[in-house]
């Protein structure tokens, strides 16, 4: 097959690439499943099986880009440039499963014969040549740096097109402003502006409508997400994921009464919350939570009180609410098995520490942990000293005491999916100042956007954003179609986390030593983009605990 041949069967030429990547590592995940009694004896295999859900991972992204740029054909002059995306990206994703079967052979597992047949195909080694033409990636570089960024990208859904729309405007008209001096100076998110985040709904975007939600769905809420993101993570971006992963908590769980009673004020924008598993000592391993909720008698009403610690709960000081994992029952040979949710007033306090004292003898205090970077919300480590919280506020009351830990780990696939869309904003900020500066920035004579080089980089990054935006949206819709879903909101979260820190590195480098100041943004992005890998699941633990063990289970 020639490259001419490549170029006039594009997207069935990229098609085969994936499908080919797809048959070895689907190969490989069955001898992994073999070797790890399916997923039982994960952490004999950890460094493999990291690698393993990882390469799915973009086996996955690879997919849903290519299914994107197949969906546009014919309704965007813009499709060439997404097929030549999907090209590039199925062509860098196949180049580094080679690469990687190459130098773990025996740990893949993959036969000979398969390998021949696929990555070994001459076939498909000449299409791969063809996706990974620098020709290829400069093109889109080109565009990219005309188009200065800018993402238009062809939707078919009305609703979720509609939604990028007026929630661009609505941010770079009402975030963008305040961004930069909420960053530097380390302030608080004004109220001011979740009023008027709450007016336009976005709090209750995925809150069904008897709640007094928008019942819009995942996707429009993810491009929410995505769009405010893209002119703040902390300032705005974040703001509807804590509301989101307790919504998802109680629609799971929760009694009709306490539905009732939580969700539409949270859609009003009415109730903040702030999230409440992480301890000093406990991170990823949330089953070993210590925090303790003892049943008790308090002024004559039946309830718990709150004893413990708790560590790198965002927003926790203006929240009106806490969504609290915590033990209720002492052995702790339970595990998992022993906890439970609970939703845990307070009132909202402005500074960087509070002191919360309850008449009844109670006390919550809160110190904010200073940050590089995600500013804008304040992430606190608490101390409850018998803390009281009604019984009638544990999440499902007696039906769901002890399984706490399942409505949570429901309402983290929503923070994860979330995250892919925080993710993605983050992203798409810095590809644009980039391609603004490409253009802006003159070197050796000419914009540096002129450069083959500068070129290349901006077609990479734009591929990539792309890449986990569809990873993204694919997810959105997957929940949509089943809440219970987690794989996919997890594979969103860990690429497009990935995606964020890469992309915004790689434009502080082509801004050069402005790219180190803070007057330009893109500083910001860089410290923004590092804490992506780490909330709602730090990176290896998602890749094992909740990627890998669902693929090899």
């Amino acid at each position: 097959m020639s490259l001419r041949e490549v170029s006039s069967l594009e997207l069935h030429a990229i098609e085969r690439l994936v499908n080919a990547a797809a048959a070895v590592v689907d190969d490989a995940l069955a001898v992994a499943r073999e070797r790890t009694e399916h997923g039982k004896g994960i952490d004999n295999e950890q460094v493999h099986c990291e690698r393993l859900a990882y390469t799915a991972t973009e086996v996955q992204a690879a997919r849903d880009l290519l299914a994107y740029a197949k969906a546009a054909q014919g309704h965007t002059s813009e499709s060439p440039m997404y097929a030549d995306m999907a090209a590039v990206f199925a062509g860098e994703m196949v180049q580094k499963l080679g690469a990687a079967v190459d130098a773990h052979f025996s740990n893949f597992g993959v036969s000979t014969e398969r390998l021949n047949a696929t990555l070994g195909n001459p076939e498909i080694k000449t299409i791969l040549r063809a996706a990974l033409d620098d020709a290829r990636v400069r093109a889109v570089g080109r565009r990219v740096i005309e188009q200065r960024g800018a993402n238009h990208c062809w939707m078919d859904n009305e609703l979720a097109s509609m939604t990028r729309d007026s929630v661009r405007q609505f941010a770079e008209a009402e975030v963008l402003p305040l961004a930069e001096h909420i960053h530097r100076h380390d302030e608080l998110v004004p109220d001011d502006l979740i009023r008027k985040m709450a007016e336009l709904g976005f709090f209750g975007m995925s809150v069904p409508e008897q709640y007094g939600g928008g019942g819009m769905g995942n996707l429009p809420m993810i491009i929410t997400t995505e769009e405010l993101s893209r002119c703040s993570l902390a300032a705005a971006g974040s703001l509807i994921t804590r509301p989101e992963i307790l919504t998802k908590a109680l629609l799971k769980g929760g009694t009709e009464r306490q539905k009732q009673r939580w969700l539409p004020p949270i859609a009003r924008g009415e109730i903040m919350v702030a999230i409440s598993v992480t301890e000093p000592d406990t991170g990823s391993d949330v089953a070993s939570i210590k925090c303790r909720a003892s049943e008790a008698v308090v002024d004559g009403q039946k309830g718990y009180v709150i004893d413990g610690a708790k560590a790198w709960c965002t927003f926790a000081g203006r929240a009106n609410v806490l969504a609290l994992l915590a033990r209720t029952d002492p052995d702790p040979q339970k595990g998992a098995r022993g906890l439970s949710l609970f939703i845990v007033p307070k009132d909202p306090f402005y500074g960087h520490s509070f002191e919360m004292r309850q008449p009844s003898g109670g006390v919550l205090v809160g110190k904010a942990d200073r940050t590089p970077g995600y500013r804008g919300m304040h992430s606190f480590t608490l101390n409850f000293e018998r803390y009281f919280v009604p019984a009638e506020n544990l999440v499902g009351e007696e039906g769901q005491k002890n399984k706490g830990f399942y409505l949570q780990m429901a309402g983290f696939a929503a923070g994860r999916l979330q995250t892919g869309g925080r993710a993605t904003g983050l992203a798409q900020a810095a590809l644009e100042r980039t391609a603004e500066y490409a253009n802006d920035r003159k070197q050796f004579g000419q914009p540096i956007g002129q450069f083959q080089l500068t070129q290349y980089k901006l077609g990479r990054m734009a591929t990539y954003t792309m890449a986990a935006r569809q990873l993204t949206y694919a997810a959105a819709l997957a929940m949509d179609r089943d809440e219970s879903v987690s794989l996919e909101p997890a594979m969103a979260k860990l690429f497009s986390s990935d995606v964020a820190v890469w992309v915004t590195q790689e434009g502080q480098l082509l801004h050069g030593g402005w790219g180190y100041a803070e007057e330009f943004p893109i500083s910001r992005y860089v410290v923004d983009a590092t804490v992506l890998p780490i909330f709602e699941g730090v990176k290896p633990i998602l890749e094992l605990k909740v990627i890998a063990r669902q693929l090899l289970g």
